[in-house]
């Protein structure tokens, strides 16, 4: 007596067939992505196309419109703003302003960080988030007054403290979840071998964190650098930072747009030079910052 066995359709079903229409959908939202990143990128980088255009021609030829980017460039712009020297003061008041103001507030807003995503302090990360919620033009009049009566108005120590305001609460927030994602037995281990808390996380997570400080940080000075209402109130010519001195190539009268578009040019350079050289480590630290251990 034969027993005849019969194959289940998922045994005898060959190759799992591709629908008629997958790999045209696949193609056609490869090409939809593909056109979205175009036309965002070409929003972004025209007007900075423009910028680097404009500091190369005259007035005149700046508010032609007929004139696109076929023109005898010049230097006359760059040579005149140079001549004047102010700003390449600006540009270095903003480099000291910038980095003493993004270094302490790295020294306040990182071991913060850690004791907040390590011991769960969330509550007074809740009250830190608070310097980000407050619109900074509502404490310019009570700042005013208590830097005047100290007579800090004019001083480097005035940009220095206004700019913390904003780069201690950026820095926490970015390291908090950077912290988060770190797996925490390193940190035991540590302990275990002899080190106290705060050594475990000098010695061991910090130096793990490289790649978020470096990140955070970059964008606290990023900030300090395009801050103009902070410096337009309390700073004075002599400490006078990039935004202010762009501002006051506009008149009532008139503007001299050539002027001011090879002045941004000049500050715009250092910045984007800079984002360029990091960027391998700016999108390291950001996306190490999103991942949960």
């Amino acid at each position: 007596m034969s027993l005849t066995v019969s194959s289940s359709p998922r045994e005898t079903a060959g190759p799992r067939a591709t629908p008629p229409g997958g790999a045209y959908r696949r193609r056609s939202w490869s090409w939809l992505k593909g056109t979205a990143i175009t036309v965002v990128a070409l929003v972004f980088a025209l007007p900075i196309i423009w910028m680097f255009a404009a500091a190369f021609k005259t007035n005149v030829q700046v508010t032609d419109p007929s004139v696109g980017l076929w023109f005898s460039p010049t230097l006359d712009n760059f040579r005149s703003v140079l001549e004047a020297g102010q700003i390449l003061r600006s540009m270095t008041n903003s480099l000291i302003v910038g980095f003493l103001s993004t270094l302490l507030s790295a020294v306040i807003a990182v071991p913060a960080a850690w004791a907040v995503g390590r011991f769960r302090m969330h509550r007074a990360g809740s009250l830190i988030l608070v310097a980000r919620i407050i619109p900074g033009i509502s404490l310019l009049v009570p700042w005013y007054y208590v830097f005047a009566q100290a007579g800090l108005v004019g001083s480097y120590t005035v940009l220095v403290l206004s700019h913390m305001f904003v780069s201690v609460p950026l820095i926490l927030w970015i390291m908090i979840s950077f912290f988060e994602g770190l797996p925490v037995e390193l940190e035991e281990a540590a302990r275990t071998d002899g080190l106290s808390a705060f050594g475990a996380f000098w010695r061991i997570t910090l130096p793990l964190a490289a790649p978020g400080t470096a990140t955070a940080s970059l964008l606290a000075f990023v900030f300090s650098w395009n801050n103009f209402m902070f410096a337009l109130i309390f700073a004075d010519e002599h400490t006078q930072t990039v935004p202010v001195t762009l501002f006051n190539f506009i008149s009532y009268a008139s503007t001299d747009w050539g002027g001011l578009m090879a002045a941004a040019t000049l500050i715009t350079l250092p910045v984007l030079l800079a984002a360029i050289l990091g960027q391998k480590y700016l999108v390291a630290g950001l996306t190490s910052g999103a991942t949960k251990g």
